[in-house]
């Protein structure tokens, strides 16, 4: 616990009543993303941890809320949310120990303010979700939700200046992130009735939600997963390229994280249609290496 102490003593978090807040968000995201957080743990310099785990925290709530339950109940808790962190951003106040992280983090890094106004101007995007038309369908979900929500951590790891060229950068890199997932996530995703590839792609390929559905591992579809897992890495490799989102002291985690993303595509390209019976994850080895790469990189920089 000391080390975590020392970690909010290098970020200003002084206040008793505060640190406990930002040590509950530590706790909830450690649990729920544990690869993800020792990861941060290792790349970030402590003066930047624990606003990027409060912005994790607050990201992995709103998609709880989005996709939790029937429509109507996802729609009444996601309004009931909205309204309290735009009450508590008005008057710099609340009683939700994690809005009041959100709410110091944003003093700490007043860029985030703007952020976070354009993830709740869209992020009803997710309810209306049941699947795409067309790739420009996709594309209008990646704008509307899949971006402004990961800009919500990704705004801590960019430079100060050049905001906008890097957020065109992590557009590069989410749009591969999203694709790679929905590839990847097929075999859950049909159980939902809402597979992330879009209809146009399945019918350039001969495959129809019903090969998917009877998880038919037919030609069409391995052409089908090999296309979209190839048109992915191809974005996260684009998103490697891209100086603008790891040069900086805190990027090292994005260069890790593409990494680990290019190593899981990887993965999913072995598995092929297979990925209709489930998943694929990242192997642990090359994983390990690739965080372990981008501390050598911190360490240089810093």
């Amino acid at each position: 616990m000391s080390a975590w102490n020392d970690t909010l003593d290098a970020a200003g978090i002084r206040e008793p009543a505060l640190r406990r807040d930002y040590t509950t968000q530590r706790t909830y995201v450690a649990h729920y993303r544990r690869a993800s957080y020792l990861a941060a743990r290792l790349l970030l310099p402590k003066a930047v941890l624990p606003h990027v785990i409060a912005a994790t925290a607050v990201m992995h709530h709103g998609d709880d809320l989005l996709d939790t339950g029937a429509k109507p109940q996802r729609l009444a808790a996601w309004t009931s949310w909205e309204q309290e962190i735009r009450k508590a951003l008005d008057s710099g106040v609340s009683d939700d120990p994690l809005i009041r992280t959100l709410l110091h983090t944003t003093t700490a890094f007043p860029r985030l303010h703007e952020v976070v106004e354009r993830y709740l101007c869209t992020a009803t995007a997710e309810l209306e979700f049941t699947g795409f038309a067309t790739e420009a369908d996709y594309q209008a979900y990646v704008d509307a939700y899949v971006l402004p929500a990961f800009m919500l951590v990704a705004s801590l790891l960019g430079p100060e200046d050049d905001a906008e060229a890097f957020r065109a950068g992590c557009r590069v890199f989410i749009d591969g992130s999203q694709r790679l997932d929905f590839v990847n996530d097929l075999a859950e995703d049909l159980v939902e009735g809402r597979p992330g590839i879009p209809a146009q792609t399945l019918e350039r390929f001969s495959v129809t939600v019903e090969d998917l559905a009877h998880r038919r591992e037919s030609p069409g579809v391995q052409a089908l997963v090999e296309h979209e897992i190839e048109t992915a890495r191809a974005s996260l490799l684009a998103a490697k390229a891209l100086p603008v989102l790891t040069s900086n002291p805190s990027g090292v985690l994005l260069e890790a994280v593409i990494d680990i993303e290019l190593l899981t595509a990887d993965a999913a390209l072995a598995r092929g249609a297979r990925l209709l019976r489930g998943s694929v994850s990242p192997p642990m080895a090359g994983s390990l290496r690739a965080v372990l790469r981008a501390r050598r990189t911190a360490r240089r920089r810093r």
